[in-house]
């Protein structure tokens, strides 16, 4: 089995899924099979509940860590495996500050509303918005719901917002200034952090 997890400059990662509706244009995993300190993040077999918990009693937490579940796939993709990790975690360090890296389409994956449920065991919230208007969003991120997976994404952010939980929207530079503007201002009405990450840094 491969990594479930692994580190990252300094930062702790989760990786529990490979599975995910999107085949972005710049996705990290179609260039390398592992970042970090990982040897491989590519599973042959989707990781149990019970192999993340084992993962998690072998690595020797300190307890005030910041962990973020992302990895090589979308984690809410294997949702009961994550909110179980996650209330375990929290059940064994009630210090740990958790954090989710999604693409937002959580609803869309699971077919019911995930947010209230989500929030209520994590800290942090980073959704990929990865562009400012539907037709982009399906052209950049390849997704298996087109016309869809946009207004779900937003919905998702704004169900976030309203449990008052720390939620940011990211986009990557690579879209160009004038669409990471319009982006920018898509996060801040929802009530969102933004952030424009770097491709070339690779995040």
């Amino acid at each position: 089995m491969a990594d479930i997890i692994y580190t990252f400059e300094g930062g702790i990662y989760f990786n529990i899924t490979n599975k995910c509706p999107c085949k972005c244009a710049f996705c990290i995993r179609d260039k390398v099979n592992a970042i970090g300190e990982a040897k491989n993040l590519f599973h042959d077999v989707q990781p149990t509940f019970e192999d993340v918990k084992q993962a998690i009693d072998s690595f020797g937490f300190k307890g005030n860590e910041t962990v973020v579940f992302c990895g090589y796939g979308e984690p809410t993709n294997a949702y009961d495996c994550l909110i179980k990790s996650a209330k375990y975690l929290k059940e064994k360090y009630p210090e740990m500050y958790l954090r989710l890296n999604t693409n937002g389409l959580s609803d869309l994956i699971n077919e019911k509303p995930t947010a209230e449920e989500i929030c209520s065991y994590f800290d942090y919230i980073s959704i990929s918005l990865n562009a400012p208007s539907s037709e982009e969003y399906d052209k950049i991120t390849r997704n298996i719901y087109p016309g869809k997976a946009y207004d779900a994404v937003l919905k998702f952010t704004e169900d976030c917002v309203k449990t008052k939980k720390r939620v940011r929207m990211s986009v990557v530079d690579v879209i160009g200034e004038e669409k990471v503007e319009k982006s920018r201002k898509i996060a801040e009405k929802l009530g969102a952090e933004f952030i424009c990450r770097s491709f070339e840094a690779g995040r």
